[in-house]
């Protein structure tokens, strides 16, 4: 019987093959009481497990291909943080200490106390890491059963097969090496879980947040995968499966023509030049980003350094990285973001300052972590501007809310620079400093900031979600999340207009750059420079060669009248129709 199950999609296209399952099933936890005599020996047993875990996650950290996903390293770096944190390889040696329990039922108590903290987290991404402690200690049972250190084997024809599973943890993904699927289905998992960025950097079309996948789907069944769409199909008919065949064979035919446009200028029918920019995470991203023909990096998150390890990096490993960022693109111009760590980005060394908020998104981050580590802040900088001089680079000062806080910037950036000279160091003195709008007090007052900036980049994800009130995360509420909301629209708009006013460069980095729907809408309102992850951008140029900037025109004037984002669209389609 055919069924169709619907998820959230990651990645574009369709694909069609037989089901491989991977089991992660719970484990039956036993309790029983041990005496005082046998405490020493289940505590060295759990010590021993947790030994055993480490050095598996070592190994496979150590055998992470070269041609892997960079996110995949930086994952595997947390499952490593977590088991060396306290609260997971040492607490619960208190526990068998104290309640003369079995190392099994120790370790199940602590991983429900944590799981209750993480349950009242509102931030999207700090909650998803909830899984990341789950796959910790799954692991760790399982060497405590002596299940640890086993080698997956996958099948010969996988490129053929859908991988389904109930999670997918960094560790199953570089075991999973060998194999490369034509797709993945999993129960759980949202936009920013580990899957969700593994899939959209292998392209992979997938559905995540199916729920119980994983329970209806059998070895070898005939699946279909729109990870468009976010659908599942499970045992299609072959009405449907010769429907989701032409499907899949347009978008393979439309994949080829977009790839043929890698070296035409992305220009309106009119002649009006666009920028296309990429943003990457890690130098490794800048092959991806010449490879789908950006012309620059409008958004290098640098903040990546900063996550999975236990201390901050030194001017000399932040210099080597943007350097190597710099030089890839060949002197294309390179915006770097500085440190934007908080809210969704939670690095060992500053929890104590940041998790204890009551609410990350408002509280110590972005450019308001930088100002308040100093320190930390100075080293970036002096890094930053060292590798000035092998390129164009520009500064892109993250969550900007006052112009207190852009003064504070400037003040640290000549600091930085005045302690170059004294060191003899060489750095460029012509680097450009620009400032991210994703604070709605920003948007409005940011003439404000246009005189004391050389450029800023407008990032819609924060902007949509302050300015809607909307957590995007809570399943609940997310459908609110919307970018055609007027209110979105105006802001952009202002911003745009007041920046073109002052002659001061402006550009779009968050989602709605890279979402072909809104890029005649975004044209409409003036913008010229945009920023997206590099698979975005073939889909987006060629939106762009086919908008007539005339036409478009007559948009701007219907959205002032618009009440609600249902008419947005309707007007939208009106005008591109």
């Amino acid at each position: 019987m055919t069924i169709t199950l619907h998820g959230i999609g990651i990645g574009g296209g369709i694909a069609i093959g037989r089901a491989h399952l991977v089991s992660h099933t719970d484990l039956e936890v036993a309790h029983y009481e041990i005496t005082d005599a046998e405490v020493p020996a289940e505590i060295a047993r759990f010590d021993a497990a947790v030994r055993l875990t480490r050095k598996e996650l070592e190994q496979l950290w150590g055998s992470i291909p070269e041609n892997a996903p960079t996110e995949l390293g930086a994952f595997l770096s947390l499952h490593v943080m977590l088991l060396n944190d306290h609260t997971i390889s040492r607490e619960p040696r208190d526990i068998i200490q104290a309640q003369h329990c079995n190392a099994e039922w120790a370790l199940k108590l602590q991983q429900d106390r944590l799981l209750e903290q993480f349950d009242v987290i509102e931030e999207e991404y700090l909650r998803e890491r909830r899984a990341d402690v789950i796959q910790v200690v799954e692991r760790i049972f399982k060497a405590l059963n002596g299940e640890g250190g086993g080698h997956y084997v996958p099948p010969e024809d996988s490129k053929e097969r859908i991988l389904v599973a109930h999670d997918l943890s960094p560790a199953d993904m570089v075991l999973f090496k060998e194999a490369e699927f034509a797709a993945f289905l999993t129960d759980v998992g949202g936009p920013t879980s580990h899957t969700a960025i593994l899939a959209r950097s292998l392209d992979i079309p997938s559905v995540l947040a199916l729920h119980h996948a994983r329970q209806l789907i059998r070895e070898d069944e005939t699946l279909i995968v729109d990870g468009t769409a976010g659908v599942a199909i499970i045992d299609p008919s072959e009405t449907i499966l010769t429907e989701y065949r032409k499907r899949q064979a347009g978008y393979a035919a439309d994949r080829k023509k977009l790839r043929g446009l890698k070296t035409t200028t992305a220009k309106t029918l009119d002649g009006t030049a666009i920028e296309l920019h990429a943003n990457i995470e890690m130098p490794g991203d800048v092959e991806q980003a010449l490879a789908n023909g950006a012309t620059g990096v409008g958004l290098y998150r640098s903040e990546f350094l900063f996550l999975g390890r236990d201390d901050l990096p030194d001017e000399d490993e932040q210099y080597a990285s943007y350097k190597a960022v710099i030089e890839g693109m060949k002197g294309a111009p390179v915006t770097i973001r500085t440190i934007d760590l908080g809210r969704d980005k939670m690095p060992k060394w500053a929890e104590g300052e940041i998790i204890s908020a009551a609410n990350p998104a408002l509280g110590l981050t972005g450019v308001r972590l930088c100002l308040a580590e100093p320190h930390m802040f100075r080293t970036q900088l002096r890094a930053l501007l060292r590798a000035g001089r092998h390129g164009k680079l520009k500064l892109l000062v993250p969550m900007l809310a006052n112009l207190a806080e852009v003064n504070q910037v400037l003040f640290h950036v000549e600091q930085a620079k005045e302690g170059l000279r004294e060191d003899g160091i060489e750095f460029s003195d012509l680097v450009e400093i620009g400032g991210m709008i994703e604070v709605p007090g920003a948007a409005i007052t940011v003439g404000h900031f246009l005189k004391k900036l050389d450029f800023v980049s407008i990032g819609t994800n924060d902007l949509i979600q302050y300015t809607l009130a909307v957590d995007r995360g809570d399943d609940s509420v997310s459908h609110l999340y919307d970018p055609f909301h007027p209110a979105v629209l105006h802001l952009i708009a202002h911003v745009i207009k007041t920046a073109d006013q002052a002659n001061v460069p402006v550009s779009v980095c968050g989602e709605m750059a890279g979402d072909v729907r809104l890029t005649p809408l975004l044209l409409a309102l003036g913008l010229r420079r945009f920023s997206m992850h590099p698979a975005q951008l073939l889909n987006v140029k060629q939106i762009i060669l086919s908008c007539d900037l005339q036409k478009l025109g007559a948009l701007r004037p219907m959205l002032e009248q618009a009440a609600d984002a249902d008419q947005v669209r309707e007007m939208l389609n009106e005008v591109v129709a």
